[in-house]
Formats: C-alpha cells, sequence, structure tokens
C-alpha cells in the first residue's frame, strides 16, 4: 500500500485522492490547520449529559422510537428467522444477533442487508433501511498463507465491523494478493506474523501490511465466512425478505459509535455522493473503506464554514485516526462540491 503525498497509508485506488478539485482545493493549504481548538465541546458534552430541563438541541423522540424498532436477523450460512431489537451501535447489533442465535458476538464477522452472500457492495454500515433484513457472516473455516512481498502495493483495501473484526473488502485485480488464490474477498485478518491483530482496527491493520519489509516472507493467518454447506439450517421462505427490497422508505436507523441511534431520512443525493467520494478517499489515503466512518465525516463538515473548523471537529470526533492535513483538506473539498453539485 503505497503512500499518497505526506501521510497517506497506503493508495489502493486506481484514481486521484481529489478527482475532479474544486477551486477550494486548489487553494493553498491554508496554515495552521487544526491550530486552534474550539473551547466549547466539553461543556456541550455536560449540558447534553445533565438531567436540566431546559430544552435539548434535538428532540428525544426519534431515539426512543428507535429503541423500539424490530428487524427481521438470519445467520447468512442458514437459520430460522431471528428478530433484534433496542440497540444502537454495530456492538449492539452483534450483541442481539449473538444472543438470537446463541452465538458468541465475536463470531460474528459483518453482516449483510437484503442478502445472504458475502457482497461487500451490501455491507451494513451506518444506515439500516427500516425494512431492511440483516444477514450474519459468522466465522468459518481458519487458513494460514505465507506470502513473498515483491512489490510495496499488497492491493488489498481493509475494512471492519466496528467492534475489532477487520477483513479483505477488495482485492485489487493483477495484484500480488490477487495471485495468492487463498485470500479472499471477506477473509478476516486474524494474524500478521504471528501477532493477533483480531481486536484492531481496519485503519490499524492496513498500516502493519504497508510496513511489512518488501523483499521479505510474511505469514497471514485467516478465518473465511462459514459457507452454507458447513453448516446446513432452514432458510426462511417468508415474505418479509422481499417486502424489505421492495421497500420504497426513506427512513433510515442511522447507527452512532457515540450516542444513541436515530430514526431520520435517508442521506440527500449531495450527501449520498460526498460520503461516496469520502470512503474512496479513505482507500486512497488510508487503504481502507468504511461508509459509516465517511458519513460521520461528511456529517461533521454539514454546518462548518472553512477547513480549520471542520479539521477542529474530525479532531474531537475521530481523533484516534490522526488524519493527516492533506486527506482533511481534500474531504473538505469534496464535500463543497457535492453542496455545489459538481461531482458525478
Amino acid at each position: 500500500m503505497a503512500v499518497r503525498g505526506r501521510g497517506g497509508a497506503g493508495a489502493e485506488s486506481s484514481g486521484g485522492a481529489g478527482g475532479g478539485r474544486s477551486p477550494v482545493q486548489a487553494r493553498k493549504m491554508p496554515l495552521g490547520l487544526r491550530g486552534k481548538k474550539k473551547e466549547k465541546s466539553k461543556e456541550t458534552s455536560k449540558l447534553v449529559e445533565s438531567e436540566a430541563p431546559a430544552p435539548a438541541p434535538a428532540p428525544p423522540a426519534p431515539a426512543a422510537s428507535a429503541s423500539r424498532l424490530q428487524f427481521h436477523t438470519q445467520l447468512a450460512h442458514g437459520s430460522p428467522t431471528g428478530r433484534v431489537e433496542g440497540f444502537s451501535s454495530a456492538r449492539e447489533l452483534y450483541a442481539k444477533i449473538a444472543e438470537a442465535f446463541n452465538i458468541d458476538p465475536a463470531e460474528i464477522m459483518f453482516c449483510t442487508l437484503n442478502t445472504h452472500k458475502a457482497d461487500m457492495e451490501k455491507l451494513l454500515g451506518a444506515q439500516i433501511g427500516l425494512e431492511d433484513f440483516i444477514f450474519a457472516h459468522v466465522k468459518g473455516q481458519r487458513k494460514e498463507v505465507e506470502i513473498l512481498k515483491t512489490d510495496d502495493v499488497l492491493g488489498l483495501t481493509i475494512t471492519d465491523n466496528g467492534t475489532g473484526c477487520a477483513f479483505i473488502k477488495r482485492i485489487r485485480e493483477g495484484s500480488l494478493m490477487d495471485q495468492t488464490k487463498m485470500i479472499c474477498v471477506g477473509d478476516h485478518i486474524e494474524t500478521i506474523n504471528g501477532k493477533n491483530v483480531s481486536d484492531c482496527r481496519h485503519y490499524e491493520v492496513a498500516k502493519m501490511l504497508k510496513d511489512l519489509e518488501k523483499g521479505q516472507v510474511f505469514k497471514l493467518q485467516l478465518i473465511e465466512p462459514m459457507k452454507a454447506f458447513e453448516k446446513l439450517g432452514p432458510r426462511s421462505k417468508g415474505g418479509t425478505l422481499t417486502q424489505a427490497k421492495n421497500s420504497k422508505g426513506r427512513e433510515t436507523l442511522r447507527l452512532r459509535t457515540k450516542g444513541p441511534a436515530t430514526v431520520e431520512e435517508m442521506p440527500s443525493e449531495a450527501e449520498e455522493k460526498a460520503i461516496k467520494k469520502v470512503d474512496e478517499l479513505l482507500e486512497t489515503y488510508m487503504g481502507i473503506r468504511d461508509i459509516e466512518l465517511a458519513a460521520t465525516m461528511v456529517e461533521a463538515g454539514r454546518d462548518k464554514k472553512n477547513p480549520d473548523e471542520f479539521a477542529v471537529a474530525l479532531d474531537e470526533t475521530l481523533g484516534d485516526f490522526a488524519f493527516p492535513d492533506e486527506f482533511v483538506f481534500d474531504v473538505w473539498g469534496a464535500i463543497g462540491d457535492a453542496k455545489q453539485g459538481r461531482l458525478e
């Protein structure tokens, strides 16, 4: 995963990070990006968490209605249909699914919406349509592979389920990893050279792979999703899934890493384009894909007036990622381009 710019962690996409740069991107990088922190964040947090009678900025009704929503779910390799409710995050959702099927939550690798196939375009992200059917893919066969790193770029794009399970979302055609047929899309990366990375986020795993020394052999231990023939079970033939696929409702359940889930309208067309572009930028700079992260970043930039304010907001909510300034500036440009209708 080759370095892009001054802090990128792996160029995995074919195009450049910026696409068609907007005027705001074409300007010189502002000096002192992130230089001044806002002092209001802690006070705002205290106000939100307090039980003072003063009205909160957002009404509590959506969170309350979200807690009563029920979703149908199955294990992707075959199971009866279960129901889950009362969750606000991916971690809580996995715990509810595990409880429904009497399995360990750590066994769930990822979830897809409205398909039992390991379709990386249907991964559960930050939004769940109110009629979506959730399929949980659980750990199956383990495998171990040794690879000679003959290229700086491995050709992998990594994502994770938000609970410490990083897996392969994309393998670039013709890349080193594409030539290693044992490695497949959907595989969970459990160890790298014997080091367990099961509790690492996707950006940490991507960086470890990028930092592997060229010309050396490295070893990966992988876990692939369980296939249907490995553990047969009945699959419901009811109409719920068909209804979910044909649903035209615009409301979704918005999962959040911090705070309660809320029922919201689907993102606007401009926001959807911005989210897609930011997800592409994440791949270019960091070798990861993460729709939930991209949506959070677009949301953070919704009411910001300049890249400095945007950078401060990212540091406050996503400081663990330590995004380079070039990346933050390109994301700000993508959000601006989407607002102005310049993204296709």
